[in-house]
């Protein structure tokens, strides 16, 4: 049996073995539903981490923590990824980690997203997310890790998987049909994210691993928030703020203007 000290100093007694995940859901669903990481001893640990001894334990939500805020968008990041191998298979994965604001995820496509197609990525998602799909992780050598990915047609994953230290430990997160090369941490089930609080923003070009002389693959970015009401708020806000984008109230007051001939990079004062 293994001593856990909760919040405000609790002690409780669980078995050793007990995951994270399995505690916050003892001491109420509401917890658990709010949860998306842990402490265990100071150190941010996946839920799914099993308790081998006395410890201290903290659950993190989205509201407390930037680290479970990253957990909650890279977990977003897979469920856009997942959306759009559903829809169109020929997609080559790249990277998608969260980012300030949000997360992203670069694709290899043979065609450009339009925005019909982010319309029916979004579409696929809110699917994903209902239907609660377990994410579960796991390991490989390296050599069984590149015949994996190798086999699954994404040399950008390979690639990924060369450039690691030796000594690295290759890691997979698998949701439904879908796996991805991921050291995680992540949500334990697509079910965590509401569908409706879900807004992929914008598509553009990005070059592989930000260098301009190798192949230039599309970007999606995206947003996700707990609740509905959070991403109404947040969506909100970016129209006030566009509103008042010095490059729309510049143009508008006649301050500057540009041509086509100099170059948009390069404003003529009026």
């Amino acid at each position: 049996m293994a001593n856990v000290t909760l919040k405000g100093g609790v002690v409780k007694e669980y078995e050793n073995g007990t995951t994270a995940m399995d505690i916050a859901k003892s001491i109420g669903m509401g917890l658990y539903k709010a949860v998306c990481i842990c402490k265990i001893n100071g150190e941010y640990q996946d839920l799914r981490t099993p308790i081998t001894g006395d410890c201290e334990l903290e659950f993190l939500t989205f509201e407390d923590d930037e680290e479970a805020k990253r957990t909650f968008r890279h977990t977003a990041s897979h469920i856009l990824a997942q959306a759009v191998k559903r829809l169109y298979p020929e997609a080559k994965l790249a990277i998608g980690p969260s980012i300030a604001n949000g997360f992203y995820y670069d694709f290899d496509a043979p065609f450009n997203f339009t925005q019909e197609n982010l319309d029916a990525i979004e579409a696929e998602m809110r699917k994903i997310c209902k239907e609660k799909l377990k994410l579960e992780r796991f390991e490989l050598p390296r050599e069984e890790a590149i015949k994996y990915m190798q086999e699954k047609d994404e040399p950008y994953k390979v690639e990924l998987i060369n450039d690691l230290p030796e000594d690295a430990h290759i890691s997979f997160y698998t949701q439904g049909e879908f796996t991805d090369l991921c050291a995680g941490p992540h949500l334990d089930s697509t079910g965590r994210i509401k569908g409706n609080a879900i807004k992929l923003t914008q598509c553009c070009g990005a070059y592989w691993r930000g260098d301009s002389k190798r192949k230039m693959l599309q970007r999606i970015y995206a947003v996700a928030f707990p609740k509905k009401e959070e991403l109404d708020q947040y969506l909100a806000e970016q129209a006030e703020a566009l509103k008042r984008d010095h490059n729309k109230l510049g143009r508008e007051l006649e301050y500057f203007t540009t041509v086509d001939c100099i170059g948009q990079g390069l404003p003529l004062l009026l």
